[in-house]
């Protein structure tokens, strides 16, 4: 086929396109998706291309009840384009790829590739094979083939960046279908992991968070039930590293020696991202979520005593089956106990082929409709408290790209503190990069976000703000390569569609 035929082509390189569904495990996934067709000669097609590339990949996610109507309507949006251009080419994987491997091509049957969450590395062969026999390619592994941290990566940004330290989930949550898709975990070698992370520091890399469906599990493999704290202070000791975050833990595992690396080391950053999913014990036990109420608020008065400026975040899911007023009752308790700096409230929906979608006591949605409503109130407050506590605090940023939507309306710029609160500040005279740490004092507090409205105090510059300096420079020169980052600085929000077990457990 000539180059004519394909729009968005870059000097007869074929464009592709990743759109991404799901969890910061799919995130993550799509980074090395996007290393392995660029390794493969494909070029990213230019932004708002809206499903004109050479070839469109969808990493799709399964956790939700209605992520196969989003799948198959973004499909048959792209029907039509695909018979308007010889050549084109569409994928699916992910985790509904892994789930419905069978139904996809009888319902898009002008999909060209389907693959799992196992085989995310052989891409660029399905599609290459799907082009000469000019048939579809199913192929789903049914166990991992590859790690994929050991597969190319197309990272976007020069500053902070993923790094994968497990796969897969041992735990039988009754609402998650996680497990059944990705497979029991599998650790990385503790050496392999921190020679990933030097590699990253040594391209300009500041900031780590550690990935994993369970983080805090690590180490099960070998039986080390301090493998994860033991990491934490070996993170602690890479020059060059300034902040290393993790999501997500599971309470169950959540150890007294984790807490005292988190304190002791001081790379590791104020920030906990603890799910809790209902405040209820029965609740609890129909989820078969492995703590009770006192355990959770245990953990979090050792992490508040231990590091008093934590922010501490959660997960919580509202009408899941058979919860009484009382059960709700009870998750407000834990919210007003906790003080959550951040909560991501998610009203139940069922997903297929979980336990919970089969349960007796399915609630109606007004009655979680209003729960949810109650619940994100309460929450607003607290955020609001909790922020308020800051104004005044003299806090370092590390500037964040792409973080303040309306940075350019207000001459302002956007960062991340330790604790991983959002703060927009004035922009200052000196030039200031994404990556670079600036020196601010809070002034104004909002429930979502913090202001600093006075000049900055100082300004750090540092071979973060210069890697990306030379990547943008390079980006500006032509086509750019295989980058080394994370799409946000930070543990990035978790996406609407992902209530817990995927990546948020």
């Amino acid at each position: 086929m000539s180059s004519i035929d394909r729009s968005q082509s870059v000097g007869g390189t074929r464009t592709y396109e990743v759109r991404t569904y799901g969890c910061q495990m799919n995130v993550h996934d799509s980074e090395r998706l996007s290393g392995l067709l660029e390794d493969a000669g494909y070029v990213r097609a230019p932004e708002g291309s809206d499903g004109d590339a050479d070839v469109v990949v969808f990493n799709t996610c399964a956790v939700r009840e209605n992520a196969d109507n989003k799948l198959y309507g973004n499909l048959g949006h792209l029907a039509p384009k695909k018979a308007s251009r010889p050549g084109m080419q569409i994928a699916v994987g992910g985790c509904l790829a892994q789930k419905d491997r069978d139904t996809i091509v009888k319902r898009a049957p002008w999909v060209d590739v389907v693959f799992g969450t196992h085989n995310i590395g052989k891409l660029p062969v399905l599609l290459e094979r799907a082009r000469v026999q000019e048939e579809a390619q199913v192929e789903i592994a049914e166990s991992l083939e590859a790690f994929p941290s050991t597969l190319p990566t197309r990272r976007e940004s020069a500053y902070a960046a993923w790094v994968s330290i497990s796969v897969g989930c041992n735990n039988t949550c009754t609402f998650c279908i996680v497990p059944a898709l990705r497979g029991k975990e599998k650790d990385r070698r503790t050496g392999d992991i921190l020679a990933e992370i030097e590699a990253l520091v040594a391209e300009g890399v500041s900031e780590i968070t550690l990935l994993g469906q369970n983080v805090n599990a690590y180490g099960s493999d070998i039986g080390d039930r301090e493998a994860f704290s033991k990491l934490l202070r070996a993170c602690g000791k890479i020059d060059g590293l300034e902040r290393v975050r993790f999501t997500s833990p599971h309470p169950r595992d959540f150890t007294d020696d984790v807490i005292a690396a988190m304190a002791e080391t001081p790379n590791v950053m104020p920030q906990l991202h603890m799910p809790l999913q209902s405040g209820s014990d029965p609740v609890l036990k129909a989820m078969r979520r492995s703590y009770r109420q006192e355990r959770y608020l245990g953990i979090i008065e050792k992490v508040r005593a231990a590091i008093p400026h934590a922010a501490i975040s959660t997960d919580i899911i509202v009408g899941f089956p058979g919860e009484t007023e009382e059960d709700f009752e009870q998750t407000l308790h834990v919210v007003r106990e906790a003080r959550f700096a951040q909560a991501f409230t998610f009203q139940y929906s069922k997903r297929p082929g979980t336990p919970a979608a089969e349960m007796d006591g399915q609630i109606p949605k007004k009655v979680v409709q209003e729960r949810y409503e109650r619940l994100v109130e309460l929450q607003e407050a607290i955020s609001w408290e909790e922020n308020k506590k800051q104004v005044g605090r003299t806090l370092e940023l590390m500037v964040a790209e792409g973080e303040g939507r309306k940075d350019d309306a207000t001459h302002r710029l956007s960062g991340r503190a330790p604790d991983s609160r959002l703060v927009h500040f004035t922009k200052p005279e000196q030039e200031v990069r994404p990556g670079d740490v600036v020196t601010v004092e809070i002034t104004y507090a909002a429930p979502h976000h913090l202001l600093a409205e006075g000049a900055v105090l100082d300004v750090r510059r540092t071979r973060a703000g210069d890697a990306w300096e030379k990547r943008n420079t390079a980006r500006d020169a032509g086509p750019k390569g295989v980058m080394l980052g994370l799409p946000k600085l930070g543990v990035p929000e978790p996406l609407p569609a992902v209530t817990g077990g995927c990546a948020v457990d």
